[in-house]
């Protein structure tokens, strides 16, 4: 079917010119959005964590640039609870804002002077995200060049009742206004250069986690530029790949004025399900290209026995994307680059994101979806599928393994019985006769291409030792000594009622424990 363009050009009104004219209107900017971004912007409460860490650890690299902090110093940051009070402080050893600045950037909606910079947030909504879970959120600062420290105040309360009040109809301008207050304090009791928040009034949560010492510990554990432990084997190594592309930043992190900071959760060991524990074994370096044929991203991958998928309370499972040395997202964010998700779990790795035209979107739940993006994520699929093929074949080994244990458990109860001498001849043939059958099975399980070599070595002495308690036992008499005492009658009737308890008991172990009791009677 073609298109009549001769109607359409026939139209007087459309092939008149019309001249573009400038807006007349002044756009509305409705109290509305402050609440898109705060509350609505973030699904974890624990997120506002990740905020504010971040825009402390930005502040920590602005005062090592200026010198404030000397490359060597600590960065560090300091969280305070208090959960009877439900307040919680955040202060850190920043460059900090001064005087001039203070207000006019902490009342600035998505006005960032971070953008286009090496810092990690830049939109300028960050320091919003504790509207929607206190009373009140104060900010306090002071630069090195104050004399004073400056004090800004969200009211909070005031807020959701302004939003929830339809007669309030007023612009974001005027919200702002009617809840935000400022003051400055005297610097007494105050360090030389800081930035604080205050959440104060919280509001409870699930568990209550936002004053839960230990959930906002196992939180930033994972999400925030922290180091890795010092007994943590691996922890030199992996710094080593990263350090030279990688901005770390790590920063020192007390939670309530513990001595020993927050550190990443990896540790040499780590518990694949009760009672059951792997360790690392291997770590592989990865780097990404992006079309230049320079590095997009570079990460690591630590393999370990791959025994199956890794509970979340190890907070370590999961090929996971950081960028800033700050983890994107959660930790089944790649889930869809495996052919099945859950082999995700299985994985300890990270994916340090080097390209700046790859940006995490507004929650950083997610990067933004741009051909940059994509190209990393197109090179990550092989790298996934090799960890898949590697829990695969670590399934399989331990299928072997479980098969060889089962059939020596199997053979070891059958010798166990010869050896207890109580049976008949023709059970005894018989028992002879399976463990036999069994030898072959478990000498093709043993020199399995699947197993380390280490584990066939022990398969091959466990098999020898196997074969020399059979010839022992194809050369004994076959009778327990008690039994011997009995008449041939006797004897005969007794090793059929023995023969009987075998066969009609679901576990032969404990059958053996019944027969020896009874042969020790006779």
């Amino acid at each position: 079917m073609s298109l009549n363009l001769t109607v359409l050009t026939s139209n007087p009104i459309l092939r008149a010119p019309v001249e573009w004219q400038p807006l007349s209107a002044n756009p509305i900017i409705g109290k509305d959005v402050l609440e898109l971004l705060s509350t609505s912007m973030y699904i974890n409460p624990l997120s506002i964590y990740r905020e504010y860490i971040q825009n402390a650890a930005d502040a920590i690299d602005d005062a090592r640039r200026s010198q404030v902090l000397s490359n060597a110093a600590v960065g560090r940051v300091d969280i305070s609870l208090d959960a009877s009070a439900r307040t919680v402080r955040i202060r850190d050893n920043g460059i900090g804002l001064n005087r001039g600045s203070f207000i006019e950037r902490l009342i600035a909606f998505g006005a960032s002077k971070k953008r286009g910079s090496r810092a990690r947030g830049f939109r300028g909504v960050g320091r919003l995200a504790g509207l929607g879970y206190c009373q009140e959120l104060v900010f306090r600062s002071k630069s090195l060049e104050d004399e004073q420290v400056s004090e800004l105040r969200w009211d909070c309360r005031q807020l959701k009742t302004l939003l929830r009040t339809p007669e309030f109809s007023d612009d974001l301008e005027k919200l702002v206004r009617e809840i935000v207050a400022t003051r400055t304090l005297r610097s007494t009791g105050f360090p030389s250069h800081f930035f604080e928040v205050e959440l104060a009034g919280i509001i409870r949560h699930g568990n209550d986690v936002l004053v839960d010492g230990g959930s906002i510990e196992g939180y930033l554990s994972q999400v925030a530029p922290v180091p890795f432990a010092p007994a943590f084997r691996w922890r030199e190594q992996i710094d080593s790949i990263l350090s030279p592309s990688v901005g770390l930043g790590n920063l020192e992190i007390h939670i309530d004025g513990r001595a020993e900071p927050v550190y990443r959760p990896h540790r040499n060991e780590f518990e694949v399900r009760r009672e059951v524990a792997d360790s690392f074994k291997e770590l592989e370096a990865l780097t990404i290209r992006n079309s230049d044929g320079d590095a997009a991203a570079v990460g690591w991958v630590l393999h370990h026995g791959y025994w199956g998928s890794i509970p979340s309370g190890s907070r370590v499972s999961g090929l996971r994307l950081r960028t800033g040395n700050m983890q994107i997202g959660e930790p089944n964010l790649l889930d869809d680059l495996f052919p099945e998700a859950r082999f995700n779990s299985w994985v300890v790795g990270e994916i340090h994101i080097i390209d700046a035209r790859v940006l995490p979107n507004g929650r950083r739940d997610h990067f933004e979806q741009n051909i940059h993006f994509r190209n990393i994520v197109s090179q990550l699929s092989p790298i996934a599928r090799e960890l898949v093929r590697r829990c695969r074949v670590s399934s399989l080994k331990r299928n072997c393994m479980r098969q060889f244990e089962q059939g020596m458990a199997s053979v070891t109860d059958r010798v166990a019985i010869l050896r207890q001498g109580a049976t008949t001849k023709t059970r005894r043939r018989e028992l002879i006769e399976e463990v036999q059958g069994h030898v072959p099975k478990l000498e093709k399980i043993s020199s399995s291409a699947l197993l380390d070599p280490d584990v066939q070595r022990n398969y091959g002495i466990r098999l020898k030792r196997l074969d020399s308690q059979l010839c022992k036992l194809l050369n004994a008499n076959g009778s327990h000594k008690n039994l011997m005492r009995l008449r041939v009658k006797q004897r005969r009737l007794v090793q059929r009622v023995f023969d009987l308890i075998y066969a009609n008991s679901g576990n032969q172990g404990s059958a053996k424990i019944l027969v020896d009791k009874i042969l020790r009677h006779l």
